[in-house]
């Protein structure tokens, strides 16, 4: 049974390393628990007899006013929905409620044992632990218990159920999916997880590495992993978990962060040299893992955007956006040149070429009608010269940004990202224009949110310049 997406509402690693803390319990939008609070938003085709088998098992459940939202993950570059639908724990944005009963976990007890004494406790398959192995005969074992104040979730490339939220590597709207396919992923299995306060203000925090099918997160010899000066011990997954809260919050008076990494024990340490060196870089004691409205945490091909419920309140939703596109439309923008009036197509058909698509040239602005002259074939295949300005640079199609969690406020779509033509408000342009992404091992590239493909240009961004109707 389908739900529609929450965007509507207000808006090649093994377990290397997993985490030691807290875990937190999420509802997945498509799951029972989620249907109880969005039973009245589901698709129209939905039967009667479907609405009844799919709530049966819940017909003694509390209302939907005594569920409290976490918040909300949103995967970059996907525009609000993955290319062949959301379906499960596998989709582009992701609802965290509080849980039935909690799940998290804490550490409790510490273990130093050698390695036949390790396995004995890691074949324990009803004991949360991690495991640092120092060497082929020493191993400390941090046994976890029970914590009834959090819940926990758990995010990675692994598609067991004990992952709440499944993510592949994105792959930029240029690259075909033959390629990204053919690309091996470097998100690890058990790459992170969360853990959420049930009680007020419901603080959210995340930990590197999570637990897998044997309740357990192992580093091994080659893991980057110490003690710490309480003598605990604490270490980096392969490719680590990066996060980066923004200044300011995630407003119209946003501005950048600085990237971290987290650990397993959930510490925040400055970046290491590359993404997978042993050296860990220095402790940053005056910043935690507690997430902010608008944190971006990386897990090394793919990363997500954190939003509060509150933030969401105050951001745009689809209906808002849809608003704005009929408002574009009603002034009739026309092709300077064709003299056709040009219509964004709907938001449902926003990766379909229509023939009233605006297009835009990404050096000046100028938007137009698709036509085909202007070709610079020896400055490049995609090379166009504006018959406006006379600027050359590509020609590309106009594109509503769909994903509202990613606008920074509520703004008039007047500007568009270069060089892939999805456009949004200004503030929002700016925004994540500044915003460095992690690529590889070592590189930061900012990138569209809607698409992730890599920023071009002076500042990643152009001003739209409409042509009015002549009459």
């Amino acid at each position: 049974m389908g739900l529609k997406p929450e965007a509507n509402n207000h808006p090649g690693n093994t377990n290397t390393g997993s985490a030691c803390s807290n875990s937190t319990g999420m509802v997945l939008e498509g799951s029972t628990e989620a249907v109880r609070v969005q039973a009245l938003d589901l698709h129209s085709s939905c039967t009667r007899s479907q609405l009844h088998v799919t709530l049966g098992s819940n017909e003694h459940s509390q209302s939907s006013k005594d569920f409290v939202k976490y918040g909300e993950f949103i995967v970059l570059g996907y525009n609000g929905s993955l290319a062949n639908g959301d379906r499960g724990r596998r989709r582009s944005r992701l609802a965290l409620y509080k849980r039935s009963s909690a799940n998290g976990v804490k550490p409790d007890v510490i273990h130093i044992t050698s390695t036949p004494l390790a396995s004995k406790a890691l074949s324990n398959m009803g004991q949360h632990s991690v495991s640092y192995t120092l060497s082929r005969s020493q191993s400390v074992i941090v046994e976890y218990s029970h914590d009834s104040n959090t819940d926990m979730f758990q995010i990675g490339r692994s598609t067991e159920t004990l992952i709440d939220f499944v993510v592949t590597d994105t792959a930029p709207s240029s690259q075909n999916n033959s390629e990204a396919q053919s690309m091996q992923s470097t998100i690890s299995r058990f790459a992170c997880r969360i853990t959420c306060e049930r009680s007020p203000p419901y603080t959210a925090r995340i930990y590197a590495a999570g637990f897998d099918s044997s309740k357990n997160i192992f580093l091994g010899e080659r893991a980057a992993k110490w003690r710490t000066p309480d003598g605990l011990m604490d270490g980096l997954t392969t490719n680590g978990v990066l996060v980066m809260h923004p200044a300011r919050g995630f407003s119209e008076d946003s501005a950048p962060g600085v990237w971290r990494e987290i650990s397993v024990c959930g510490n925040v340490y400055a970046l290491r040299e590359t993404r997978s060196a042993q050296q860990r870089g220095k402790l940053v004691e005056n910043e935690s893992n507690v997430l902010q409205d608008g944190s971006l945490i990386d897990l090394c091909g793919a990363t997500l955007l954190w939003r509060t419920t509150e933030g969401l309140e105050h951001a745009p939703t689809l209906k808002h956006l849809e608003a704005l596109r009929q408002e574009i439309n009603a002034a009739r923008p026309q092709c300077p040149v064709g003299f056709n009036t040009l219509a964004f197509p709907s938001l449902a058909r926003r990766e379909v070429i229509e023939k009233q698509q605006p297009w835009v040239y990404v050096s000046c602005g100028h938007v137009h009608g698709y036509h085909g002259w202007g070709c610079r074939k020896e400055q490049g295949a995609d090379e166009r010269e504006c018959p406006m300005c006379r600027r050359v640079g590509p020609y590309v199609p106009l594109w509503m940004g769909c994903e509202a969690g990613s606008y920074l406020d509520t703004g008039p779509p007047s500007h568009a990202f270069c060089p892939c033509g999805h456009v949004c408000s200004a503030k929002t342009v700016k925004y994540w224009s500044r915003i460095p992404l992690p690529h590889g091992t070592h590189a930061f590239h900012a990138a569209c949110p809607f698409c992730a493909t890599w920023l071009t240009g002076d500042k990643g961004y152009i001003k739209l310049i409409y042509q009015g109707p002549l009459d």
